[in-house]
């Protein structure tokens, strides 16, 4: 079992894999929707990070900041170090997994292997979207986003309800969040972006560069804010070549 195992879902279990990727939802997501995932990486263990307040955690409080949510987050995942490990997350997902790797141990040599960051804009350029977090604003803007579950999720009013709550909770932490200036990561980056995304355009994605010494690759795939809807197998074999590439940081165990 893993440690801090209410934190984390592993669907494919693979103990000796040499590496593992831990990969971070987008706001209102779950472990869950990383679930496929494993099948499409044979040389690694995929590991989903479940945040509190949905699904099996449901009765677990949400976090009121996303400082607290990545400090939480930073100390289940450093006992975890000791192998190969990367972080890949997505919207939201890829702040949160940014700002846990910011608090990781040592900071250099970087205990990652590599930092992805899906369809999101970096850190320095996040700005309150004004947000009034009533139900039909909240309806609109997940209809905007896109993706195969948003047409289900909004219309039938059952799956609304339940997805409501972690969605308004994690919306709070993006809103809420401000980025606080710090030394660079000492991990490579690669930045994905839909070639379709009006939210995270690729020139947008291109200014991650400010936030890694060891260099940032930048990748667009077919789609739009959820192109792995579409584009799953390609982002698999993008997530495999570059785990396989030689540019990595040295990994130590932890303590």
């Amino acid at each position: 079992m893993l440690a801090g195992s209410d934190w984390f879902r592993v669907h494919v279990p693979r103990p000796n894999a040499r590496l593992q990727l831990i990969c971070f939802p987008y706001a209102g997501g779950s472990a869950s929707v990383f679930r496929e995932w494993g099948d499409m990486l044979p040389l690694v263990e995929l590991i989903s990070v479940q945040y509190p307040g949905r699904q099996d955690r449901v009765g677990d409080p949400f976090a009121v900041t996303l400082a607290e949510l990545a400090d939480r987050l930073a100390e289940k995942i450093q006992p975890l170090l000791c192998r190969r490990t990367a972080f890949f997350g997505h919207s939201m997902g890829a702040i949160v997994a940014f700002e846990v790797a910011r608090r990781l141990r040592p900071r250099f040599p970087s205990p990652l292997t590599r930092l992805f960051v899906s369809a999101c804009n970096p850190p320095a350029e996040a700005r309150p979207r004004g947000l009034s977090f009533d139900d039909t604003e909240l309806r609109d803007y997940v209809r905007e986003l896109g993706g195969a579950d948003a047409t289900t999720s909004t219309e039938d009013d059952e799956l609304w309800q339940l997805a409501l709550p972690p969605l308004r909770a994690d919306l709070r932490l993006t809103e809420t969040y401000r980025y606080v200036r710090g030394a660079p990561l000492a991990c490579p980056i690669t930045a994905i972006a839909g070639d379709e995304d009006a939210f995270a355009t690729i020139e947008e994605m291109r200014r991650w560069r400010e936030h890694s010494v060891a260099g940032t690759d930048i990748r667009a795939l077919p789609g739009g804010h959820f192109y792995f809807d579409d584009s799953l197998p390609e982002l698999a074999k993008l997530l495999q070549s570059e785990l396989d590439t030689g540019r990595t940081s040295t990994v130590r165990s932890p303590g």
